[in-house]
This record gives structure tokens, sequence and C-alpha cells, in this order.
């Protein structure tokens, strides 16, 4: 639709406004490009509100609601349509034997407790944690474990599905269907044919790599515990040394010598804007007048207060 006042087509389903007729010439400086631009913009902005405003409307508590109209300007598209991901190894098996797939309940029969319980997650049925006791086999080997058999069989199974599971993102990078949840992750992955394999690093490398993260705490590696055949870091600078805080001979009178300089420097620098130097001279003075007139005074006042010693004169005897 277009405005009653501006020739201005509003599309309301977008609300967005376009002025066919208008043609841009850019002026001599930004500052007048901007103030075109700016101008312009708020035209179109109200022709917008105008006819928004029009419409009729109901009354709500946040206040005005309108129905907007669909939209007449079809909009492209900012990504791609996703494509369709490849099926992994167990869809391609699962279609071919035709298994479908059912909704499985949340709770299970333990068969330890004979409780209802969680098929997944914290206390679940069948967990290896609460099983205190298992049935030995005739085809179990005698000397072995079952707990720790049954956790490095757990342990398999696992790295198994992890596996599969690297396996399927690949394929699925291939065709470029990754979801964009895990086209991070996916980067990280050595893809035949797509992308360029890893870089073997050296011995010297990862030696250097694993003493570098080894001291890369807040005590420089000092109280972390050393794996056994662990070297220490190769670096290719001196190491960087931090002069103590407390003040004394030796390394700490370096410091204080040195934070003297600084200072001394940064006063001769900015003399002028921080220091009047006759101001200064003339309070010494003033300072230096009070503190000798202050001593004269305490002197005379003691003196006359300081009993005075008696002369005593010796007397000589003629002798007769």
């Amino acid at each position: 639709m277009e405005s009653q006042d501006r020739q201005c087509q509003v599309d309301l389903g977008n609300l967005m406004a376009f002025d066919p007729l208008y043609r841009f010439t850019p002026p001599p400086t930004r500052e007048e490009a901007a103030q075109e631009c700016l101008r312009k913009g708020t035209e179109l902005i109200q022709a917008v509100a105008d006819v928004l405003f029009a419409l009729p409307s109901t009354e709500d508590l946040d206040g005005p609601l309108v129905q907007l109209p669909p939209p007449t300007t079809r909009l492209p598209r900012e990504k791609h349509i996703p494509r369709s991901k490849p099926p992994t190894k167990w869809e391609q098996f699962a279609q071919k034997k035709g298994i479908k797939k059912r909704k499985k309940s949340k709770l299970v029969l333990d068969a330890q407790t004979r409780q209802w319980k969680r098929r997944y997650g914290y206390d679940r049925a069948g967990d290896d944690k609460n099983i205190p006791i298992i049935e030995a086999k005739e085809s179990d080997e005698p000397g072995v474990d079952p707990f720790s058999k049954r956790k490095a069989e757990k342990r398999k199974r696992v790295e198994k599905q992890e596996k599969n599971r690297l396996q399927n993102l690949k394929q699925a990078a291939k065709v470029g269907a990754l979801p964009s949840t895990v086209q991070l992750a996916a980067r990280a992955l050595p893809i035949t044919g797509t992308k360029e394999p890893p870089k073997k690093f050296t011995k010297q490398e990862l030696e250097s790599t694993a003493g570098l993260a080894g001291i890369a705490t807040a005590s420089g590696g000092k109280f972390d515990k050393k794996l056994p055949g662990e070297k220490p870091a190769k670096h290719s600078g001196k190491h960087r040394k931090f002069l103590p805080v407390v003040e004394g001979s030796g390394i700490g009178a370096k410091e204080k010598q040195q934070s003297d300089k600084i200072l001394k420097r940064l006063l001769e620098k900015n003399s002028h804007d921080i220091l009047n130097v006759d101001k200064a001279v003339s309070m010494f003075n003033v300072k230096e007048e009070q503190k000798r007139r202050k001593q004269r005074e305490s002197n005379s006042s003691s003196s006359k207060f300081k009993p005075k010693k008696k002369a005593f004169k010796k007397s000589t005897k003629k002798s007769e």
C-alpha cells in the first residue's frame, strides 16, 4: 500500500517502507551524507507509523494492539536451506531390517531390589555400583575379578560409541549437512578429503609443551606433583626475576634505589606542573624562621626561671 502524504510503498507485514522515486546523490562531505540518510530514514519511518496507527486496534494492559496484515515482500534467506543429514549405520541397518523406533518407558523393574527405578541416570535400575554379588558362570576364568571385568567392558562400549559418533560427524561434514551446534567441534576433526591432516609434533616439541603445562600454575609448578620421567621446561630466554618488597640490604635496597630513581625522573620531567619552586623556597624559609623564633623564646623563658648560682670566694688567712 502507498501512504497518502508521501509516495512511499509501505509493507506493514515486514514493517518496511520504500520510496521508488528517490535517487541518492552523494554530498561532498561525510557529515552532509549522514544528515541526508537520517532525514530520509525519518521520513520512511514516519510513513510506516502513519499507516500503522490508521489500522483498528484493541486495548490491552500493555497498550493498544494491532493485527498486522500478511507481508507483500518476500525477503531472501540469510542461511542456505538445511541439507538432509545422512543416515547413520544403525539407521541404515534398522531401515533394512524393518526396525521401527518405539518410545520406551522411563521406569524399569530392577531385578536386584524388585522395585521400579529409572532406566537411565542417578539410582537407575541395574546399576553396577549397587550389585554386591555377581553369580559365577562356567565360562568364567578362575582368578578374574568380575567387577573389574564389568568395568572394562563398559569402558570399551563407551569408547566404541564415541568412535561411531565421531565417524557419523565426519560423514555429515563431507555432505555439508552438519548441524550448526557442532560446526565448531567438527573443525577439529581430521576429515579425509575435506581438510588437511593435523600436524605431527616432534618429541622435543611434546616434551617442551608438557614442561610448560606442568609449570602453568600460580606457584610455577613448585608444589605440583611430577610425573615419572617428566623433564623441566626448556625456556629460550632467561627466567624473569622479581625483586622482594621488604626493605633492607642487598636486593631490597636495590629496589628502593630504582623506585627513587623513577620518582626523581618524574619530578624532573613534570616539575613545572606539580611543583612551584619559588613558593616552596619561601615556605621553607618561613618555617625555618618560625623554628628559630620558637627556639629563642624557649631559651629565654628557661633562663628566667633558672636559679642563679651563688659565687663563693675563698678566704685566705694570713699566717701570723
